[in-house]
């Protein structure tokens, strides 16, 4: 969503023609990929693209010999739209993009915010070519059948009164979605208006020492169109799934890899109750509560840190 200061590591910014025609830009950092022990899959959240920059220091890079990939999901930066977006589409994105740059048979994943639904269809749709996955901050569904009404309802009542009836848009009415982003006699998504007061305390911390080092790649983050990238990017999350989380299988049977769910104890953005709710009914899923961070808790190098090592080491 926000983009930190970055460590600078190796870099290469280039992209692959997909099997559809599509055109996906894609950035490589870390140590090289025919030398590297674990291989990262990097899912930005809403707003963010593939210059999304990790808090983490090189040493820990070279320590643990990690080669990250990152890439601009569909309409976003230098990436093609594609209007039939879905869970499912960025999930086989995502497969797609290691095969053609050869990244070997088993890669992680670690979706951001909104970038956690193409990791849910990860799990769904290609379970078997994970090693690992890490779902952070991650957004919730709140129209997810397993997660019982009232839950739901209390869930989606503590969001400012303008983000419930874009969700309510873009589920209900997908159609009268952009109607509603780009219209003045209401507002529509408190974090695109200046309300900062769906930030904690951490994250307004936070924001104010991004503002300090803008990254690098913001303005192309857009360029295609809040449309193809910001709005579609909403309403592939929110449409209706083929799935449920709830029904997921356990990809590690064998504990040969794990998943895992990371919140900030005083993330307002996302509300926990859902998460917590799919933890419980996944007992397979580690889940990890952040107590005085908020939803920014990802541009902390020593929580990302802990992210990674939890997620290559099991620590």
């Amino acid at each position: 969503m926000i983009v930190p200061v970055a460590i600078a590591l190796t870099v290469g910014l280039l992209g692959v023609k997909l099997s559809d025609g599509r055109h996906l830009a894609y950035r490589e950092f870390g140590v090289p990929k025919e030398e590297a022990k674990h291989k990262i899959i990097v899912v930005h959240g809403f707003g963010s693209s593939k210059d999304l920059s990790l808090p983490v220091s090189q040493e820990l890079v070279e320590e643990l010999s990690i080669y990250f990939l990152s890439f601009d999901r569909a309409g976003y930066g230098e990436s093609d739209p594609y209007p039939l977006r879905s869970v499912k589409s960025e999930a086989f994105d995502i497969q797609e993009l290691a095969d053609k740059l050869q990244i070997g048979s088993k890669f992680y994943v670690i979706g951001i915010s909104l970038g956690a639904y193409p990791v849910w269809g990860c799990l769904k749709y290609i379970p078997h070519r994970l090693s690992g996955a890490s779902l952070v901050v991650p957004f919730v569904h709140y129209w997810w059948p397993c997660v019982p009404a009232n839950l739901s309802r209390e869930s989606l009542s503590s969001l400012p009164l303008s983000d419930q009836w874009a969700f309510r848009v873009a589920h209900y009415a997908p159609w009268l979605f952009h109607w509603w982003m780009t219209q003045k006699f209401f507002p529509s998504l408190s974090f695109l208006s200046g309300n900062n007061s769906v930030f904690s305390r951490s994250d307004l911390e936070m924001l104010q020492k991004l503002s300090e080092a803008p990254s690098v790649g913001q303005e192309k983050i857009t360029q295609q169109g809040d449309h193809e990238s910001r709005f579609r990017d909403i309403l592939a999350g929110y449409a209706k799934w083929e799935f449920d989380p709830s029904d997921l299988k356990n990809p590690f049977p064998d504990n040969e890899g794990s998943v895992h769910i990371w919140r900030g104890g005083e993330d307002k953005i996302i509300p926990y109750k859902l998460n917590h709710y799919i933890a419980e009914k996944l007992p397979w899923i580690h889940y990890h509560v952040v107590p005085d961070y908020g939803h920014l808790l990802f541009f902390e190098s020593h929580l990302y840190e802990a992210i990674l090592k939890a997620l290559l080491l099991g620590e």
